[in-house]
């Protein structure tokens, strides 16, 4: 047997366990991040729905989605346990951290087609949409056929 009929499962195996590897790893960090809730955290749940926690148990969670609300979870739907600064900032909407010099953004493209100057100083010229006048001569002439009507019976 020669190294060079070998080499393409050698790297087979190796690709397969670098990526069992990293799998794993996720599912340590997972597990960890589950384990470390503790009452009054806030997390999101893989669904996308924010809550706070108000019992750990085993394999549940009991989460308050509301005020007086409460639901149970399994622990593996829990997507992310967020700090409070951030549970407060997406749940309760304080932006204690944005800087006033930053540009605001409107909620509509008006600022983006507004000028300085008045609509009527403008020089482009007004394009005239209306039917042209027809000829003096037209009213004498038989009207047309229109919507498939024809001479013919």
């Amino acid at each position: 047997m020669n190294i060079v009929t070998l080499l393409p499962f050698i790297v087979l195996i190796g690709a397969m366990f670098l990526m069992t590897r990293s799998a794993k790893k996720k599912q340590q960090a997972a597990a960890t991040m589950r384990n470390e809730m503790h009452p009054g955290t806030g997390i999101r749940t893989i669904g996308g729905m924010y809550a706070t926690v108000k019992e750990v148990h085993d394999e549940a969670v009991l989460l308050e989605v509301a005020p007086g609300v409460h639901a149970v979870y399994a622990k593996n739907s829990i997507g992310a346990v967020l700090d409070d600064d951030e549970y407060n900032r997406i749940v309760h909407g304080t932006e204690d951290d944005l800087k006033e010099d930053t540009p605001v953004v409107p909620d509509d493209a008006s600022s983006l087609t507004e000028t300085d100057e008045p609509a009527d100083a403008s020089d482009d010229s007004r394009i005239d949409l209306g039917k042209k006048d027809e000829p003096a001569g037209a009213d004498d002439a038989e009207p047309k056929k229109t919507d498939g009507e024809s001479d013919a019976k």
